[in-house]
């Protein structure tokens, strides 16, 4: 994900409670996330639902030592790896990490990170061709706001643009990784840079599921995605933050990574991964 975007995750959006979570823990107990109100409401109730402990998401911005230990001393399963910024940069870390990753076992997935520049057309096929998704890699789209040049945000359109190709391409929709309100269409950080507006339930965006960015202990849901939720909730950044404040967010293997919470069990997971990769719904 971005460099800075930490700042726009937690200082904008503040801290949440500390709650339980262990990198060694398979299964952790959190609260569900819940609509935002029409408004700009950040009051949220509390039902709890269970949240797998069991996905991180890298760049090469992060070290890794090995993903044996990864795999073998830690719950960690699955890794989403940035394979790609824009038009005409591929991150040089990825294909060597998918080739030691599965062959550790852990299931692997590629993201992009998307630009304001060239199409979103343009942008799936660099991704597509870079990331190289096989039968079981989990694709993904980082929608946010681009805070190293914020002129250069992906808008809405672009992004609609990103996933229809990759549909297209593919016969399969990816993740969108997003926080509520850059979903909503608000203003975000000092540049009040905005999607370009809300995405809409109807829109492919909200076709795909959702891969929810809050670091509080009690996350918003985007609108367009209140009536199905989040599959995948990143609740912590690799610089820290977010509602498990007292507990280890490290992985042993890795120096630091973002952690992400997966809506189901170990076995769901597994599930969900080959399906949602051969483009099948649900878990």
């Amino acid at each position: 994900m971005a460099v800075s975007r930490r700042a726009a995750l937690a200082g904008m959006m503040g801290m949440g409670a500390a709650l339980a979570g262990c990198a060694q823990a398979p299964a952790i107990v959190v609260p569900q996330a819940v609509p935002r109100s029409p408004a700009t409401a950040r009051v949220v109730t509390d039902p709890e639902g269970i949240g797998l402990n069991a996905v991180i998401d890298l760049s090469h911005s992060n070290s890794v030592a090995d993903f044996n230990t990864v795999r073998l001393n830690s719950s960690i399963m699955a890794v989403i790896h940035k394979a790609t910024e824009g038009f005409d940069w591929a991150d040089p870390r990825y294909a060597e990490r998918r080739v030691q990753a599965e062959a550790a076992g852990l299931l692997w997935g590629a993201y992009h990170f998307g630009t304001f520049q060239h199409s979103g057309a343009e942008q799936a096929a660099t991704f597509l061709a870079v990331a190289q998704p096989g039968p079981t890699t989990v694709m993904a789209l980082d929608l946010e706001l681009n805070e190293r040049a914020p002129a250069n945000s992906m808008d809405i359109t672009r992004a609609e643009e990103f996933v229809g190709a990759i549909m297209a391409a593919t016969g399969r929709l990816p993740l969108v990784y997003v926080h509520p309100v850059w979903a909503d269409g608000e203003p975000v950080g000092g540049s009040h840079r905005t999607l370009g507006g809300a995405i809409r339930r109807n829109s492919i965006l909200a076709a795909c599921d959702l891969w929810l960015a809050d670091y509080r202990s009690r996350p918003e849901l985007p609108r367009a995605w209140s009536q199905t939720g989040w599959r995948l909730w990143q609740y912590t950044g690799d610089e820290g933050g977010g509602p498990f404040r007292t507990f280890a967010r490290g992985v042993v293997g890795i120096d630091r990574c973002d952690r992400n919470l997966f809506g189901g069990d170990a076995p769901g997971l597994g599930r969900y991964w080959m399906g949602q990769a051969g483009g099948a719904a649900g878990v």
